[in-house]
């Protein structure tokens, strides 16, 4: 595949993975309000954050270093797909590993829940377990969709999914709210067993069909999904894979620690109660909304594209110049996108904060540190999207080398983020977890800064030049913030509805312009979005 084409298909399916993403939130922002009027916030703290945290942690550290690793091997023949294949049903055994011990430190080791006020508590994580178990099953048929760019097959497997528990959630928690922690169980297992029986579905009809055979699939029929030794003399699983695979695997490690650090926080070291945890859940959702739908797929899809591109470990003058000039343009372009996004999200997020939690979910979370959480997660937005683009190129520019040299700094970062969560937590309440995050967020963005300048420091291409907006733009964004918390503190948020309208159409005419700048100065960037992040449907998928 040509850099140009793994270019196209990066871009498409970022365009497809940000709309499955705008769905995914869209649903989970609507159910999380429902559910706020008829199950109380101990019960939300402890499926948002307790459960959740241990179907996140099975997953993520059993399959998330088999995906990089695939993912970046160019598996080619028949031959070698049968060992990536070999490899990733691993994730099968070391899951229920996984689910086997999480859940005897869920149940035994941690504090339990009050079963007046949150009832069914073992079985519930029991069933999480079994849930993240059983999503897992599915694991080699999501490598091979990414791998081959099937990217309505994302989209709809997981659209369908989604759609199938806010369903159970709803129908449940109207007419069965005494069944507790049962309802989310039970929700989750449906959403991850519709992930396996979409994807199984897909493959069975495609494997061997013509589109298959059009496409030069690697693999002709259903058997082949399934674990087996090649012919020949080909060794069972490609060691070298799998040697990064570990390295990926003691990186993820670490990775989750601090994905999830709040949340081991919160769960081991009891600084919050479950119903505090609930509200900072609920805006920690609320803030991360946009991360979620549009700077992870953008990260994600651009990873497979840079690890196509790149050649792992090579110094830039030793791989094809085309191939680097392609890669330096599109990081450049990506760093200024999501820079210009994060930037608008913190102007316009403090002086929207608190309009917008009481409208979501009432005083019950407009009252409080509400809007002090809502207005400081608005600042680490800006972070994690500049973090996400430079840490997906360096992942995919990284040798196994300087993997497990990652490694320690990543180590570093961990420790260093528990210790800050705590006693910015006793320091500061809830805001603490989110200081927290930027100061450890702004040290892994200072490293990879550093990576890519060195990557580059004897090339003609300066891609860092990407996080310099326009004098303009800066402007624009500056006048904005001061005439938006002008606007909130006369005209919001306890003088009824007229003037809310007044403080939103202040927003609006703001954001216009700062728009206006960005077309008048960010020339480059419109065209990238236009091009490459919004490319037109036309071809079909036969």
């Amino acid at each position: 595949m040509s850099s140009q084409d793994a270019l196209k298909n990066a871009s498409t399916l970022a365009s497809y993975s940000v709309l499955l993403q705008v769905l995914f939130r869209v649903l989970t922002f609507l159910l999380n309000a429902f559910t706020l009027r008829f199950v109380s916030k101990e019960l939300i703290g402890v499926v948002n954050v307790r459960l959740t945290l241990l179907y996140s942690t099975l997953v993520f550290l059993s399959r998330e270093a088999f995906r990089r690793a695939c993912l970046s091997g160019g598996s080619g023949t028949s031959h070698s797909w049968r060992q990536v294949i070999n490899l990733l049903w691993l994730t099968l055994p070391l899951g229920v590993c996984w689910a086997a011990l999480l859940a005897c430190v869920w149940l035994w080791l941690l504090e339990v829940p009050d079963p007046r006020s949150v009832p069914y508590y073992g079985p519930a994580v029991v069933l999480f377990a079994l849930a993240g178990v059983q999503e897992l099953l599915a694991e080699p048929l999501w490598v091979l969709a990414q791998a081959h760019m099937f990217v309505r097959l994302k989209v709809v497997a997981e659209s369908l999914a989604m759609i199938a528990k806010c369903s159970m959630t709803v129908v449940l928690v109207v007419s069965a709210r005494e069944w507790g922690l049962y309802i989310f169980s039970a929700a989750h297992l449906v959403y991850t067993g519709f992930l396996v029986l979409c994807y199984a579905v897909y493959f069975i009809r495609f494997l061997g069909s013509e589109e298959a055979n059009k496409k030069s699939f690697p693999l002709n029929r259903v058997g082949d999904l399934l674990p087996c030794r090649a012919a020949g003399e080909v060794p069972l699983v490609d060691w070298t894979l799998a040697r990064l695979t570990w390295s990926f695997f003691k990186q993820s490690f670490l990775k989750q620690i601090l994905t999830e650090g709040e949340r081991y926080v919160m769960t081991f070291l009891n600084v919050l109660s479950f119903g505090d945890q609930g509200i900072y859940d609920i805006v920690n959702n609320l803030g991360s909304m946009v991360a979620r739908f549009i700077f992870l797929p953008i990260e994600e899809s651009f990873y497979i594209f840079f690890a196509k591109v790149l050649e792992r470990g090579r110094a830039v003058k030793s791989q094809k110049q085309e191939d680097i000039a392609i890669a330096a343009d599109v990081l450049e372009c990506l760093l200024k996108l999501v820079l210009v996004i994060g930037l608008i999200i913190t102007v316009f997020g403090y002086a929207f904060s608190h309009l917008a939690l009481d409208i979501y979910g009432g005083s019950l979370l407009s009252s409080g540190t509400g809007p002090t959480l809502l207005r400081c997660y608005s600042c680490y937005v800006l972070l994690l999207a500049v973090n996400g683009i430079t840490e997906c190129f360096v992942f995919a520019a990284m040798s196994q080398a300087e993997v497990d040299k990652y490694n320690l700094v990543m180590l570093a970062l961990s420790v260093s983020f528990l210790f800050l969560s705590y006693w910015l937590t006793w320091w500061a309440g809830s805001v603490g977890f989110i200081l927290a995050n930027c100061l450890n967020m702004g040290l892994r963005i200072l490293h990879s800064l550093l990576y890519i300048h060195h990557y580059f420091q004897f090339s003609q291409w300066k891609p860092l030049r990407g996080l310099l907006p326009s004098p303009l733009l800066l402007l624009a964004l500056a006048v904005s913030g001061v005439v938006t918390a002008v606007s909130e503190s006369v005209f919001c948020c306890d003088s009824g509805w007229l003037l809310r309208l007044v403080h939103i159409a202040v927003g609006a005419v703001s954001l216009l312009g700062v728009l206006v700048a960005v077309l008048l100065t960010e020339t480059r960037l419109i065209g990238f979005v236009r091009t490459q992040l919004l490319p037109q449907y036309r071809k079909k998928h036969t």
